[in-house]
């Protein structure tokens, strides 16, 4: 196999880990896009929707400003807890949304870290927001996280409506 066809092979096996490894979630919600925004970035706003269905968020604290850092505490219904944290990367009111992510470790150390990046278009029926999360380690990992947005963004489907 020549040199170019090997890395066109390697890019093509890239490309399809990579995609493997990168969540796409694209909604539409009856709201602004300044709402749908507003929603993402106003603490009182977000505890009500953060978090897969059932789950609330005691404890939470947001400088939303670029470098600036969040920290959410998510609770089960069971009673377990999970804490994420990150930094804001780019804030562009009503239309973009940039920001790290990484689950906190019971030893309190942060496990691998991705960027969410979230969209706000506006349209005739409201907003399409589209969230792409990446680099996760695994495939798994990128479905565990569908299943929690896709729950979650339920809840702001109602909080919106």
């Amino acid at each position: 196999m020549s040199e170019r066809m090997q890395a066109n092979s390697a890019s093509a096996v890239h490309d399809r880990d990579t995609a493997d490894r990168t969540l796409v979630i694209e909604r539409v919600f009856k709201a602004p896009p300044d709402r749908v925004f507003k929603a993402w970035t106003d603490p009182a706003i977000l505890v009500k929707w953060w978090g897969p269905e059932g789950f609330d968020t005691p404890d939470l604290k947001m400088d939303v400003r670029k470098g600036g850092a969040y920290r959410s505490v998510m609770a089960s219904p069971q009673g377990g807890a999970q804490t994420v944290s990150g930094i804001y990367r780019e804030v562009s009111p009503p239309h973009r949304l940039v920001m790290t992510w990484a689950w906190e470790q019971p030893d309190g150390s942060r496990g691998h870290e991705t960027v969410v990046e979230v969209t706000f278009e506006a349209v005739s029926a409201g907003t399409r927001m589209r969230l792409v999360q990446r680099l996760f380690q695994t495939a798994e990992q990128k479905s565990g996280h569908n299943i929690g947005w896709m729950s979650s963004f339920n809840d702001l489907d109602r909080i919106l409506a």
